[in-house]
């Protein structure tokens, strides 16, 4: 039986170190700040955006949410990430997906300040870290790495799957391995024998979307499988439950570890973005980043 990687756990420990180093600036003067920007009333996207909010006060940040209604021009919000961009109190900025139609994603994202990028969305922030600069790293694939590093340690020589080969996920996580020394295969929809692929990977990153896809007849015995999948299947009786991409039952049979759906990946992504402010706040002010936290030095 496989061994359980409690995301939830090692997010409720990242945040103590978080709120340690926060505390620590806080005696210079400096209070790091995480701005969240939501447009609009889709229900998901308000619940994220509250804990967001709620876990940024715990660390000791200052959080600053500015919800707009629905019908909030491009202008409008340009505008207001001019502001945050330029608000010393601010430190890092999220602007909340997806956004309403009138909205486009990619010049609002692109409008962000790339050294108050949280998400790591940013071009510059992206063309940093795939050629070895430094730039803020996406939130997921940042959480998943940090988990990787704490059960395996040295993944040299490793060979990895991803799974999916989304800018937000796939791609910045194959990069993340790239630079731990795996052999990294990026495998998607259209790969060919793809269980085959799968059956190779001492470590398997699954970011695809699709519920369950993975059985746990893909899976290499002993291998690590990080699930970042969240799929509401629905219930006979009503209702509906949340999924991974893999099929845990099966897979934690024959894999070393496992992260589950849900308490695996998701709250490592909330636990990075205050992260990623708190590497913000540290080069914003020109002090070192400690060196504890991983692709920032």
């Amino acid at each position: 039986m496989a061994q359980i990687i409690d995301g939830k756990a090692f997010a409720a420990n990242l945040r103590q170190d978080i709120a340690k180093e926060v505390d620590a600036l806080k005696e210079k003067g400096i209070t790091p700040g995480l701005a969240v920007v939501l447009v609009g009333e889709d229900p998901a996207s308000q619940v994220y955006v509250r804990s967001k909010g709620k876990q940024t006060v715990e660390v000791g940040m200052s959080s600053f949410s500015h919800k707009l209604p629905e019908s909030t021009t491009q202008e409008e919000l340009l505008n207001l990430i001019n502001k945050l961009n330029n608000d010393d109190s601010v430190n890092g900025i999220l602007v909340q997906l997806p956004l309403p139609a009138q909205i486009d994603s990619d010049t609002v994202l692109n409008s962000i300040a790339p050294e108050k990028d949280a998400d790591g969305f940013h071009p510059m922030n992206v063309g940093l870290f795939t050629t070895g600069g430094i730039g803020s790293v996406p939130c997921t694939p940042l959480g998943c790495l940090m988990m990787l590093k704490d059960h395996l340690g040295d993944m040299s020589g490793k060979r990895a799957l991803v799974l999916g080969r989304s800018n937000i996920v796939g791609k910045p996580m194959g990069t993340l391995l790239l630079n731990e020394n795996c052999t990294v295969t990026m495998a998607h929809s259209r790969t060919a024998d793809l269980e085959e692929e799968c059956r190779r990977a001492d470590i398997l990153v699954a970011a695809v979307g699709r519920p369950e896809m993975v059985k746990g007849s893909w899976i290499k015995p002993g291998a690590t499988v990080i699930d970042v999948g969240i799929n509401r299947v629905d219930k006979e009786d009503g209702g509906y439950r949340l999924v991974g991409d893999v099929e845990f039952a099966s897979a934690s049979e024959v894999a070393g570890a496992i992260t589950p759906v849900p308490g695996g990946v998701g709250p490592m992504t909330i636990a990075c973005l205050l992260l990623n402010t708190l590497i913000s706040t540290y080069r914003q002010n020109n002090l070192p980043v400690p060196e504890w936290i991983p692709v920032a030095n």
